[in-house]
């Protein structure tokens, strides 16, 4: 008998005991999907604020704008006119880039073959291969490294002529671009002045960034060949001008005649996120096509 009742009570002892400790984890898991619905809460209101301020940025700019804003987490988005058609400007050498990798791993190009620069190749504008000697040669690996991180405007032509620019549109229908079109070489200014011109939206370029942030751009490898070369930008006078230098960017930008633009991956401790920003208006800032 007496066996029996310590039986029992070691019993209601462990039962308590597991019951105290099932009630403790309950309690925590509450307090932390408090704490993460606070958070949450504050979230919702910070973005709630900037689409406000973009709001008012976008009615006091004296042009055209073109905007995607997304959090790559929760996918909550603020766009403005994101599906209007602007000249691309350099911002064509991130599909022209991704379509390279692309062809590459396809087979189509080597991207450890030597391209010799020739004369013909040279173009003005932006980049460091117009001023070299004829009969330099580079990978295309590199070239296509110039074309981004340095907005090479050289490299651009010689790329744009071993993938193909019939290759490279078909290539951004594959990706899902559906205005984005090159229907020129980049700074090609006598074909431009003619009204050739070579397009893009704010969506195409969030979508095409997007893709390329989540691997889903041809294949992996593809899509981490992009990231690490838009990580090298050098052209910072943009999106991140006013943003910690810690943070890491992942962008291309755009100048011509009358357009500025930037696109981009931010990559924060709170969070990652795809900025796409294309702009016209009346005051030229040049036409150097970065």
């Amino acid at each position: 008998m007496k066996v029996r009742k310590i039986f029992l009570f070691i019993l209601i002892i462990v039962v308590l005991g597991v019951g105290g400790y099932s009630g403790r984890q309950q309690y925590a898991r509450f307090q932390r999907a408090k704490q993460q619905q606070l958070i949450n809460e504050a979230r919702k209101a910070a973005w709630r604020n900037l689409q406000q301020r973009i709001k008012s940025e976008i009615s006091q700019f004296k042009g055209e704008s073109g905007i995607v804003v997304k959090d790559l987490e929760t996918g909550w988005e603020i766009s403005y006119a994101k599906t209007k058609l602007f000249p691309s400007a350099s911002l064509a050498k991130i599909p022209l880039m991704a379509a390279s990798f692309l062809a590459a791993d396809q087979g189509r190009i080597k991207l450890d073959r030597n391209i010799t620069l020739k004369l013909a190749d040279k173009l003005t504008g932006s980049g460091v291969l117009k001023d070299m000697a004829a009969g330099t040669t580079f990978s295309a690996e590199r070239l296509i490294g110039l074309m981004i991180y340095d907005s090479d405007n050289t490299a651009t032509n010689i790329i744009t002529n071993l993938v193909g620019i019939d290759y490279l549109n078909s290539a951004f229908k594959v990706f899902g671009l559906k205005n984005t079109k090159l229907s020129r070489k980049i700074a090609d200014y006598r074909s431009r002045d003619k009204g050739i011109e070579n397009y893009t939206t704010a969506d195409d370029m969030a979508l095409l960034l997007e893709n390329i942030y989540r691997r889903t751009l041809g294949n992996k490898n593809v899509s981490d060949q992009c990231i690490g070369m838009l990580k090298l930008s050098r052209m910072n006078d943009r999106i991140p001008k006013y943003l910690p230098a810690e943070i890491t960017i992942a962008h291309k930008t755009g100048l011509e005649r009358d357009v500025c633009h930037d696109a981009g991956i931010v990559f924060t401790c709170k969070g990652d996120f795809v900025i796409a920003v294309l702009t016209k208006h009346a005051n030229s800032t040049g036409a150097s096509s970065k």
